[in-house]
């Protein structure tokens, strides 16, 4: 993509304005619809459609023949629709999700957002009585069983011994019958064929930090051990399916002696690789594409991974000409199906990319296409900035991968750095809603997949292990001298927001030595060390597994070095980094007379969807006056 140039113009004690600057509500309401999908026959179509700014979703279904004819509308006035799934043409599963406000948490003793899931079944015409799933907890859908009229696999812990287990479930008549109990003997749980029969198995052995594969031949009830990966080497190893064409071939992904994932195909009688599927050097294979067409389930089509943009690899002759199809519809953009009819005579394609914030269309045979809503419908593509993905060499010389937000306007440009929480996970191209909203704003933002970041390699991920605050906050610094130098950003305005690990290298860079950034902001940050663990990891295998890695700086025990103002925020029920980690911080702020603002986020959680408007709104105005007022003026 290139850089475009134009004027930006500054106001004195302001935050830098486009010429149109949206209000917050464009970025700070919660999407308009969520989900959207077709009945197998696609005949119908259903989506969840928010009611409010801060979505009260209730579900819509439609006839694709008419549109424009009222749909028929479901709905809970205390719960609120999470996911829908259509079990064949005339029945719906549908999950709810209720805030049950705060409670005490028998566990850690503080007040806490606790969620009542439930899952009921109705007819997509909305008649007849809602259905209840009786599960306790959360009831998740494995298959349709396509060779099953009427059942469905589900699973869900029927006995409260916090194992899952896995159930036939009858849509018409409710009938229960369990197939597999879940136990600790395969502690990772069990993974289904195209055909919905349970022919994987994993098993954590906490002794010696294993993970053990299982597979069983179809129609066989033997288990047959495949693969023991030592969790510490951390190499990848997954199984992704099963080859329909040979039902004793399994495909995986897996590193297999090379520093990146590949996708393989692996024989079940030997545990040997067969054939390397697919693979790149640069990055991991992200995973594979299969058929979901009634008597072609589970056929491979192609291949996925991520660098500058999303990108797809078909195999599948028809599926390739069909997707490329699509995507000379919308060729600014990246478009792909992800519903589609059994006779693919109806298709819902979502369009997103780093100018386009998401938007649904309907295509009836292959021919029509019509604009079914925009999830962010305030935001448009003259609103959003060009999306580059750029490449820097750290201080040692490590290659580090960056997607760079560039806003209207002449460069040089305050830049936010903003790297992603984690660690071990990855920045990915498309729409990004942070990072937009400050280039919205007047700030270049530079996203980085620093060292520790997984997706480009054993080696890049394993080069962040007890580097945390160390090498991995070089690479962040790294980053914006090289914007610097290029011309790109404005060595005098530089600040950094980061959001849970993001947050941990907010509250590190406030406290370094010959500090390049003007301010920062810490948000839902880890900044304690000693009590990073087990908030991270719920799970005790992955607390075992990570713990050894996860070092290096503790913020708290430095905040005497504090040297720029530093704004903290954080949700006051985050269930994954405690508040505790901000108060704490905060105290020792108070404590040495630091310049700092605090501002706790009621009833907020860690994680994207359990921040609502009120939430959004405040983070948003509150990051622009201090980026604005405080940082820049």
């Amino acid at each position: 993509m290139k850089i475009f140039m134009c004027v930006v113009w500054f106001l004195a004690f302001a935050t830098p304005v486009m010429a149109e600057t949206l209000p917050l509500d464009a970025f700070a309401m919660r999407p308009a619809i969520q989900r959207v999908s077709v009945s197998p026959n696609g005949k119908m179509l259903g989506m969840l459609r928010g009611q409010s700014l801060n979505g009260d979703y209730i579900m819509e279904i439609y006839s694709t023949a008419d549109m424009n004819a009222k749909p028929v509308r479901l709905g809970a006035d205390v719960m609120e629709i999470t996911e829908f799934t259509w079990l064949n043409d005339d029945r719906l599963w549908v999950d709810f999700r209720q805030n049950l406000n705060k409670v005490v948490d028998k566990f850690g003793g503080g007040d806490k957002t606790r969620y009542r899931y439930r899952s009921y079944l109705i007819n997509s015409d909305g008649t007849g009585k809602w259905t209840e799933v009786p599960a306790d907890g959360q009831v998740r859908v494995v298959s349709m069983l396509p060779k099953s009229k009427d059942e469905i696999l589900i699973s869900y812990d029927s006995n409260d011994n916090h194992w899952p287990d896995y159930v036939r479930y009858n849509i018409k008549n409710g009938r229960k019958k369990t197939i597999m109990r879940g136990s600790n003997k395969y502690s990772g749980g069990y993974g289904v064929d195209y055909d919905g029969d349970i022919r994987i198995a994993t098993f954590f052995d906490i002794s010696d930090l294993t993970v053990t594969y299982h597979v069983r031949k179809k129609n066989d009830d033997n288990w047959i051990q495949i693969e023991t990966v030592r969790a510490m080497k951390r190499e990848t190893f997954l199984i992704l399916g099963f080859n329909p064409e040979n039902e004793n071939e399994l495909f995986v992904q897996a590193n297999n002696g090379e520093d990146t994932a590949s996708i393989w195909a692996m024989d079940i009688n030997t545990g040997k690789y067969t054939e390397k599927l697919f693979g790149l050097k640069s990055v991991d294979a992200g995973g594979i594409l299969t058929s979901r067409k009634p008597g072609k389930e589970g056929q491979l089509l192609g291949f996925h991974y991520a660098t500058s943009k999303p990108k797809r690899v078909y195999i599948d002759q028809a599926e390739k000409a069909l997707y490329e199809t699509v995507q000379d519809l919308f060729p600014e953009h990246h478009s792909r199906i992800i519903s589609r009819s059994d006779d693919d005579a109806s298709m819902v394609i979502f369009v997103n990319g780093p100018k386009e914030a998401g938007s649904y269309y309907l295509l009836r045979n292959k021919a029509e296409l019509s604009f079914l809503g925009a999830r962010y419908p305030k935001i448009k593509s003259e609103h959003l900035s060009d999306v580059k993905y750029i490449k820097y060499k750290a201080r040692d010389g490590m290659i580090i991968p960056a997607y760079l937000t560039i806003p209207k306007g002449e460069a040089p440009f305050p830049t936010v750095i903003v790297p992603h929480g984690g660690p071990w996970v990855r920045d990915n191209p498309g729409f990004d809603e942070w990072a937009q909203f400050l280039a919205h704003h007047g700030y270049l933002v530079l996203q980085p997949n620093y060292r520790g970041s997984t997706g480009y390699g054993l080696k890049h991920w394993k080069a962040g292990d007890a580097k945390w605050g160390l090498e991995m906050q070089d690479d962040l610094d790294d980053g914006m001298n090289y914007l610097a130098e290029k011309g790109l950003a404005d060595k005098n305005r530089l600040a950094m927001f980061g959001w849970s690990y993001g947050g941990y290298t907010a509250f590190v860079a406030s406290t370094r030595g010959n500090n390049i950034y003007k301010c920062v902001v810490a948000g839902a940050g880890v900044s304690d060390m000693s009590k990073i663990s087990a908030g991270l990891y719920e799970n005790y295998f992955s607390r075992k597994v990570a713990g050894p890695f996860m070092k290096g700086v503790s913020p708290v025990e430095n905040v005497e070095k504090v040297n720029i103002p530093i704004f903290v925020i954080h949700g006051d029920i985050d269930r994954r980094v405690d508040i505790e980690h901000s108060r704490a911080f905060v105290d020792e702020l108070k404590k040495y007379h630091k310049d700092y603002k605090y501002i706790e986020l009621e009833g907020a959680d860690h994680f994207s969807n359990t921040l609502f408007y009120d939430h959004k709104t405040t983070l948003y105005s509150e990051l622009l006056d201090w980026l604005g007022n405080k940082c820049f003026k």
